[in-house]
């Protein structure tokens, strides 16, 4: 696994809790229950191999969590005089092809395009930190935009 920092909210390693405790939960159950028979007359059982794929993806998602669980960094609102940049935790409020668009920069664990939410590591979270109001940021991909930084906020993190 890649050695990095997981950058969360509170919010966000709240849910990550919660979701590493459900999963070692029905692990336990899993673990606890019975186990197929490895054979089914002249064949190998389908339902052994299910539980087991099922145990082992469980198993690797469990350690995935566990593994971020270790190495997290939870997002703090900067400090008054670094505010009027763009860094993890900031909404921003842009312009781009005459619409205003709004993202709030998160890590990757976080990140959900389709509410707003934008990985760090993206192409255009990566583009928009360290940005000011007023800046105009392009960003160049398959489909190059323009953005027009029309505003910065720090809440709810």
């Amino acid at each position: 696994m890649e050695e990095r920092t997981y950058y969360l909210t509170k919010q966000g390693l709240k849910k990550l809790k919660k979701d590493l405790e459900g999963l070692r939960k029905i692990r336990y159950s899993k673990i606890k229950g019975e186990v197929p028979s490895i054979l089914h007359s002249e064949d190998i059982n389908s339902e052994y191999l299910s539980f087991w794929e099922d145990a082992d993806f469980l198993e690797n998602r469990i350690v995935e969590l566990e593994y971020v669980m270790k190495n997290f960094e939870i997002i703090k609102k900067p400090l008054k005089e670094r505010q009027s940049f763009i860094d993890l935790g900031a909404t921003v409020l842009t312009e781009a092809n005459g619409e205003k668009v709004k993202f709030k920069i998160v890590g990757s664990l976080e990140a959900n395009p389709s509410l707003g939410k934008i990985s760090e590591r993206s192409l255009v979270g990566k583009s928009l930190l360290g940005c000011k109001k007023g800046d105009i940021v392009r960003v160049k991909s398959s489909f190059p935009i323009t953005y027009k930084i029309i505003g910065i906020k720090y809440e709810d993190i």
